[in-house]
């Protein structure tokens, strides 16, 4: 009931629709407090009443429905804090509360939001600090902040957040230096630190190199950074500090000592627990892979520097490195430990990986469990380094600024035929070929990587589970029940709601991501938003879809629709009729629908869609 002019309060008794899932009200003239019933429906996931005239406290009942992904309160009236609650649904990926009159601090429980992707609670009246909890949120992509009244120094723990690519914090009292850390954010390209009383040295490296990204403006104790910043040097500063007071030299003095005295304790226990412990070598994988300490992977990529960093997952980050052994180019994903899940991550990754050999799955070989050098836990996973990186890139390229076009990152109909192929495959070998079925649980675009002859290689075990061979056939009393698993937009719907693992859970996955290749449109893309979903969006279009809805750099430029388009690859160099590459993309959207029904048995199994493909490119290409 979206974009009308209805008015007055929002009924109590929607709270009746205990099977209400989704509820949008936005753009109209409702006024009024939001009920608390809304929390009466078991499986509500999306709320959108932004663009109203709403009033009092967001009701804390919200947090009653744990299935919430999706939540919109924003260009209200709303007062009062926010309440601790809203932040326990662990599925929440987009909140936008901004554009209100919420006051009080940033609830610490906001690091309960592992899958968030998106927090907007720009122009409201919120204070204190930013809590540290907020670097546990390692998936956020967009933070908006601005037009508060936060203050204090940006906590360590948001260096995180290493997957932010916007980031407004303006118009607030924040203070201290700019965290050298937001320079290592490489897919950062919005940062807006502007009217707040930062000081000190501005960054020049990583977003800071490029003056059009990033505002600093209003901060009159900063200086340096690039040219076109247009700040004063920080030469002009120096000398201008008073000595120190007697007592302050005494305090210093006192507390440089007591500093010494930690540090030499510290390192005192340290040697003598590198004695009196010897770290058990790690068996998980079996004596037949090769042995990598701590300080061969430290050394393999260069101290794990920001240069090396290739990609960041919700429990570790992964960086190419050169094993010195050997010289080989190697892929190391080292675990963030802190993070809970992340050491079943590993056991998991590493159960899977030791039994399972394939062309089509990223090859291990091998994998560290020690400490490093402070003492603390290390885990890392060692995969062989694929040169093309992963489908997501190709499917989504952007700009780095080193002349890498955005054609030159481009997949023809045949590559992108070959890499469907490719995933089934890999699938049907994890479901029908190995000892014990295997789901993965988390397949997506960033989890397909390409090699230097674009094969595609299924990555990433972390979430992996295996099943009792009867589980393969579907039977409900046999399988795995866990919470949601997998990525928004790419987990099946059935995860959401708690049900178990299973074959066909891959298979929803697989036939979104076959979608997302056709359509080049993501399954979180903004035009999904009510109850619209890709699969939606591709069904609607049959059984004669508009060219618009393909995405169009497969579609040849002759709008008469005799001209041809030359699809090549090493195997095949003829051009193909507009009719012939139509009737393909038709087929693979059919294949994508087939794959990705709501209901589980409604689904193809893989074996099914990869003999279709097989069908669909000899057809297309070869007859």
């Amino acid at each position: 009931m979206s974009d009308n002019r209805l008015s007055g309060n929002i009924p109590v008794d929607i709270g009746n629709l205990q099977k209400l899932r989704v509820l949008l009200l936005y753009g109209n003239k409702l006024y009024g407090e939001i009920p608390s019933c809304l929390s009466n429906s078991t499986s509500f996931f999306q709320l959108a009443l932004f663009q109203n005239s709403l009033q009092g406290n967001i009701p804390s009942s919200l947090g009653k429905c744990q299935l919430l992904q999706q939540v919109s309160l924003a260009q209200n009236n709303l007062s009062g804090t926010i309440p601790k609650e809203v932040f326990s649904s662990s599925s929440l990926f987009y909140l936008d509360l901004s554009y209100n009159n919420l006051a009080g601090e940033l609830p610490a429980e906001v690091g309960n939001l592992k899958n968030l992707e998106e927090f907007h609670a720009s122009k409201n009246t919120l204070s204190g600090r930013i809590p540290s909890t907020l670097g546990s949120c390692v998936t956020l992509r967009f933070l908006n902040l601005d037009g508060n009244k936060f203050w204090g120094n940006l906590p360590a723990t948001l260096a995180n957040l290493r997957g932010v690519e916007e980031l407004n914090l303006s118009h607030n009292n924040f203070s201290g230096r700019i965290p050298e850390y937001l320079d290592g954010f490489i897919f950062l390209n919005k940062l807006d630190l502007s009217f707040n009383d930062f000081e000190g040295t501005v960054p020049e490296r990583g977003v800071f190199k490029n003056a059009t990204v990033i505002s600093v403006e209003g901060n009159n104790k900063l200086c340096g950074g690039i040219a076109e910043l247009q700040l004063h040097s920080c030469n002009s500063k120096k000398g201008k500090r008073k000595g120190l007071t007697v007592v302050g030299k005494l305090i210093l003095s006192i507390s440089f000592g007591l500093l010494g005295l930690f540090v030499m304790l510290g390192v005192l226990y340290f040697c003598w627990s590198r004695k009196t412990t010897k770290v058990p070598p790690f068996r998980i994988l079996g004596n037949s892979f090769p042995q990598l300490s701590y300080q061969s992977l430290l050394q393999a990529t260069d101290g794990f520097s920001l240069s090396n960093l290739i990609g960041v997952g919700s429990f570790g980050s992964i960086y190419k490195g050169i094993l010195d052994q050997s010289g080989k180019v190697v892929a190391v994903k080292v675990l963030n430990l802190q993070f809970c899940g992340a050491s079943k991550s590993f056991i998991a990754e590493c159960k899977a990986m030791k039994s399972i050999k394939h062309r089509n799955l990223v090859g291990i070989l091998t994998a560290c469990s020690s400490i490093d050098y402070q003492g603390n836990d290390f885990k890392a996973l060692v995969y062989e380094f694929k040169v093309n990186g992963s489908l997501h890139e190709w499917l989504h390229p952007i700009g780095n600024g080193e002349g890498v076009h955005e054609e030159q990152r481009s997949l023809n109909l045949l590559q992108r035929l070959h890499i469907a192929i490719d995933v089934a495959s890999a699938l049907d070998y994890l479901h029908h070929h190995c000892w014990e079925p295997i789901v993965h649980c988390d397949l997506k675009p960033s989890n397909v990587l390409l090699d230097n002859e674009m094969t595609a290689r299924v990555a990433n075990f972390g979430l992996a589970r295996f099943l009792p061979t009867a589980t393969h056939e579907s039977s409900a009393n046999q399988s795995i029940t866990i919470g949601l698993r997998g990525s928004v937009g790419y987990a099946p719907p059935e995860y959401g709601m708690g049900n178990e693992v299973s074959t066909s859970g891959d298979v929803y996955s697989y036939g979104i991501l076959l979608l997302e290749m056709v359509t080049r449109k993501r399954p979180t893309d903004s035009m999904f938003t009510g109850s619209l979903t890709l699969h939606d969006f591709a069904k609607t279009a049959l059984p004669e879809p508009v060219e618009s809805i393909f995405d169009q750099t497969l579609i040849p430029q002759d709008q008469m629709g005799e001209a041809s388009t030359s699809i090549s690859s090493v195997r095949n160099q003829s051009s193909l009729s507009s009719h012939k590459i139509q009737e393909c993309l038709i087929s693979l959207l059919q294949v994508g629908i087939a794959c990705s029904q709501e209901q589980a048995t409604d689904r193809l199994d893989i074996n099914e869609v990869r003999f279709s493909l097989v069908c669909i490119r000899q057809r297309t290409f070869f007859l």
